[in-house]
């Protein structure tokens, strides 16, 4: 499949990479050593109307398709991926859950605030004992006059200190497994919500993962998202967004790692001349540019399908997998062509390698992205 963009796709990618490049990518090296949040960053992309790409403009966002969101989002992690990790969680899975199954009000509060990037988004689904298992969740919230009180802890929630609005899943119904999930809409700062430790990470340092404990937490019932029991459907809805705004960050840093690639082995010489005339390495950079242009053509057929309202969840799926590997591939490549040089912060391509890790795991393993494809496959054709 082939992808002509059309003039406003490619306008948006334009804007994204100029702002992402001038602006984000100078300081990313320092954040990744100090772990400083990009608040600042994220400003700029709200101003631009990219914090809220795809809501609509009734509720202050652009209104953008998926094509042009996965455009500006590689753009992004290209520059900074602990930027784009915060973008893509905010867009893909908290707005877009809210818009999909938020009520007026719901959409009326928060969407507009959020749109503009006054509010961060986060989602806050994994328990220290239910990762890949979302139905060993403990958290439990229990209906109470006309609230719901919460208890239990998430942990690795992404923006989960810098948010100002958490979706957070809990059992309603024990008996029910992941029919008896429902998720919650909870504001930073409600009582009985604690911020507990902020995980020190390989990669994305800059971007904040935490642990949240709810301590009977008594959120309005007016808070719950969609119905009682919708929190797996709602979990696994996002998720499938989710997983093409992988495939994104994926390709932005395996550009930027092959970018950054090319250059030094263009100017590095050895025996005489420049290491980009040995074959072996011309071989292995060619593999590289492969890779990453088959995962682009993933992630806009993925992107195109969910905008033409097809199904879209293999495709998500085959996308986050085929990139996430991908690009931990290319930048070990990338550190591998540097030689000593890559092992050393002086260049960047050993913050590529490092983001580029978390890629495989978060948002579904690749384990669990094989369990999804594998189930399409052997779906029984015979049924309706």
């Amino acid at each position: 499949m082939s992808f002509k963009l059309t003039e406003e796709q490619l306008m948006i990618q334009s804007m994204v990479r100029d702002l992402a490049r001038s602006e984000f990518a100078p300081t990313a090296m320092e954040r990744d050593r100090t772990k400083e949040f990009p608040a600042e960053n994220l400003k700029k992309l709200g101003e631009l109307g990219l914090m809220g790409m795809m809501i609509p403009p009734e509720w202050g966002g652009s209104g953008a398709d998926t094509v042009s969101y996965v455009l500006a989002l590689a753009e992004v992690a290209y520059a900074c991926a602990s930027t784009a990790v915060v973008m893509s969680v905010h867009n893909s899975i908290v707005c877009e859950s809210i818009l999909r199954h938020g009520s007026e009000e719901q959409k009326n509060r928060y969407l507009k605030p959020m749109a503009a990037g006054e509010i961060l988004g986060a989602f806050a689904l994994t328990e220290p004992n239910a990762g890949s298992d979302p139905a060993r969740q403990t958290t439990k919230a229990v209906f109470d006059g006309d609230s719901y009180v919460l208890n239990g802890s998430k942990r690795f929630t992404t923006t989960g200190k810098n948010a100002g609005l958490v979706i957070v899943t809990a059992k309603t119904d024990e008996a029910l497994r992941h029919k008896g999930i429902s998720a919650f809409l909870i504001e930073q700062g409600t009582p009985g919500m604690t911020v507990g430790r902020l995980e020190d990470k390989m990669g994305l340092r800059a971007s904040d993962t935490a642990d949240l404990i709810f301590e009977d937490c008594r959120i309005p019932a007016q808070n719950i998202l969609g119905n009682e029991g919708d929190g797996f459907l709602i979990a696994m809805t996002g998720l499938d967004g989710g997983r093409i705004g992988i495939a994104a960050q994926s390709v932005g840093v395996a550009q930027a790692a092959f970018d950054a690639a090319v250059q030094f082995a263009r100017e590095r010489e050895q025996f005489g001349q420049a290491i980009s005339k040995f074959q072996g390495l011309r071989w292995m950079m060619a593999d590289m540019a492969t890779e990453i242009e088959a995962a682009r053509l993933m992630m806009l057929s993925a992107a195109e399908m969910k905008d033409n309202g097809e199904n879209f969840t293999l495709q998500a799926s085959m996308a986050k997998l085929f990139a996430s590997e991908m690009v931990n591939r290319v930048t070990a490549h990338a550190v591998q062509i540097h030689g000593g040089y890559g092992f050393t912060r002086e260049y960047p391509v050993e913050r590529f390698y490092r983001d580029a890790r978390v890629f495989t795991i978060y948002e579904g393993t690749s384990e669990i992205q094989r369990v999804v494809i594998s189930n399409h496959i052997f779906k029984d054709k015979r049924k309706p």
